[in-house]
């Protein structure tokens, strides 16, 4: 019995001690920018483009695609997000931009706008190129 207990014990530190996936518990950052393109109602006329405050950014660690997201921030004022916390790993960034092939006069169907990552070092700032969302 002694010894049972021991090899669960050292079974126990061995599993902890794996390496874990993408996700929350480390020190990696990834950063970026969301610029809103704001057209007329079908498109054909750009009136304004500026950063989006207050856009909702999305995270899909690597492993999780069947999940809708992991986690999700808002940009600042000056469109800016941040995801801190990562580990290594994959991950998938995103925003909602409105369909430019959709009359919204009779539709409200947004699409995605995908980002992706790696991080290769515990410490590692990634910067990723600006999303753009159609308004």
């Amino acid at each position: 019995m002694k010894y049972f207990l021991l090899a669960v014990i050292c079974l126990g530190a061995l599993v902890s001690s794996c390496q874990k996936g993408s996700g929350e518990g480390g020190k990696a950052t990834i950063t970026g920018t969301v610029m809103i393109h704001e057209y007329n109602f079908n498109f054909t006329v750009k009136r304004a483009v500026y950063p989006g405050a207050d856009v909702d950014v999305y995270i899909i660690y690597d492993g999780d695609e069947e999940v809708f997201y992991g986690d999700k921030v808002s940009t600042s004022h000056n469109g800016k997000y941040e995801f801190k916390y990562l580990r290594e790993g994959d991950y998938t960034i995103f925003a909602y931009t409105k369909d430019p092939s959709i009359d919204y006069n009779n539709s409200s169907q947004k699409l995605p706008v995908f980002r992706k990552v790696s991080i290769t070092s515990s410490s590692q700032v990634a910067t990723l190129d600006t999303i753009i969302v159609l308004k």
